[in-house]
């Protein structure tokens, strides 16, 4: 497994994310505080409190391509 921290700070930052982790076949979770949801989960996404930064968990070692991906929303 490995980790980040991100900051989505509009709806659009959102979408624009949940788009980028759709395109992997691997389980991917945010988690905020003590909640853990599927990041391909649009609802999932927009329960959580986007006002604070997100720890990324991403389930597989060969993910350098995704991380490249979410650069834009890394903290």
């Amino acid at each position: 497994m490995k980790a980040l921290r991100i900051k989505l700070t509009s709806a659009d930052d959102v979408k624009n994310f949940e788009q980028v982790v759709q395109k992997y076949p691997f389980d991917i979770f945010l988690r905020s505080d003590s909640y853990l949801v599927d990041a391909k989960s649009i609802l999932g996404l927009f329960s959580l409190n986007l006002k604070r930064p997100l720890d990324v968990e991403i389930h597989s070692q060969n993910c350098d391509a995704l991380i490249e991906e979410l650069a834009e929303f890394t903290v």
